[in-house]
């Protein structure tokens, strides 16, 4: 079987630059406090991905169909309609934490957020810690 690239990829594209060039005055304030906060959070300094997505880490996946490759273990993306958070392992069994974050919609490993007002802050940290860890202790790693 082929195998396809994978196409977000790391760019050498400031991070602090992009967020600073996000037009939403709202999501350019909440994306300035995620850059710190995310790197604080996971100890990893912030790299781009792609053209949009802030990513925190690194790590290798290869699936059972032979397809395998390097993807950000955590990060953001200030989109137009909303804030993305990527949670990579997704999220088994955090309904609890879900359900003491705040006004959020979720989709496979992305956490869906209107505004940073919105939600608990602590509540993120601990589902980013959770998804930050699981990632280490069940993929190869590393800062990127």
């Amino acid at each position: 079987m082929a195998k396809s690239d994978n196409k977000t990829k790391p760019t050498p594209v400031s991070p602090t630059e992009f967020v600073a060039a996000v037009e939403h005055p709202t999501r350019r304030a909440d994306g300035e406090k995620l850059l710190g906060w995310f790197e604080e959070v996971t100890g990893y300094t912030p790299r781009m991905w792609g053209p949009s997505l802030v990513g925190y880490g690194r790590y290798h996946y290869k699936y059972d169909s032979g397809r395998e490759g390097d993807m950000l273990i955590t990060g953001f993306s200030p989109r137009k309609a909303n804030l993305v958070l990527y949670i990579m392992p997704g999220y088994r069994d955090m309904s609890d934490k879900l359900a003491r974050l705040g006004k959020h919609k979720v989709g496979k490993s992305c956490l869906y957020i209107n505004k940073l007002a919105d939600i608990d802050m602590e509540v993120l940290r601990e589902i980013v810690e959770d998804g930050f860890s699981y990632m280490k202790e069940n993929y190869d790693t590393w800062p990127e």
